[in-house]
């Protein structure tokens, strides 16, 4: 034991009035590394761009204590806005990531879009709660991803990210199942991440299919 720890370990023990200070000392940061937003941020899949829902998942981690790192929505955008598309794999940096209560849910990013450990006893709000999926009262297992399984971004025929994650009204945008269950045994009924396009971009449009405008944020760094 070094000089410097074996005082600090003796000035722990001197006295009711040191060991509440030693008790004070910070506690470690939240180990959490991946969650699902417990709440929409009230605009349906309006979150002020990639750059507002990442915002929005670092205050939603810093109300747990684990603000401090590089917090990232699993979004793809695409080139509609005249901008270079934006893949969701690409954005969360190399894993691995825990949930909540510390589960693992994936190690890298193959692994997340392949066989990952998201189910939805895993993939828990940043409180660590267990978010509705089919089944419960009111279903809310649709996540906003506007990706593809592989983890890119969607394209077709229209715009698969309610205009980049803009639009709160017209428009559409693929959303992956939480809870990896659909409405039958096909793999986009179970895909945690592209199972099918919502209704429209409101808050009642998005509920409409089994949705609240959630989305999964990850730990970059």
């Amino acid at each position: 034991m070094t000089i410097a720890r074996h005082w600090i370990a003796l000035g722990c023990l001197a006295g009711a009035a040191t060991l509440i200070a030693c008790a004070s000392s910070p506690s470690p940061q939240n180990p959490m590394t991946f969650f699902v937003t417990s709440a929409n941020p009230g605009k349906g899949a309006d979150l002020g761009g990639l750059a507002g829902a990442d915002k929005y998942c670092k205050a939603l981690a810093t109300a747990v204590g684990a603000g401090d790192r590089d917090w990232r929505a699993y979004l793809s955008t695409d080139a509609s806005s005249g901008t270079s598309p934006v893949n969701a794999r690409d954005r969360i940096g190399k894993g691995p990531w825990r949930n909540a209560r510390g589960v693992v849910v994936a190690n890298s990013v193959d692994e997340l879009h392949g066989a990952n450990g998201l189910t939805k006893q895993t993939a828990l709000t940043e409180k660590g709660e267990v978010i509705n999926g089919r089944g419960d009262t009111p279903n809310q297992h649709d996540m906003l991803t506007g990706s593809t399984p592989e983890g890119r971004v969607a394209t077709g025929d229209k715009n698969l990210t309610c205009g980049n994650w803009t639009q709160s009204g017209e428009g559409s945008a693929v959303v992956g199942h939480h809870d990896r269950t659909g409405l039958d045994e096909q793999p986009p009924a179970k895909s945690w991440n592209s199972s099918h396009p919502s209704r429209g971009c409101s808050p009642d449009a998005l509920k409409a299919t089994g949705g609240a405008g959630l989305f999964y944020c990850f730990a970059a760094s």
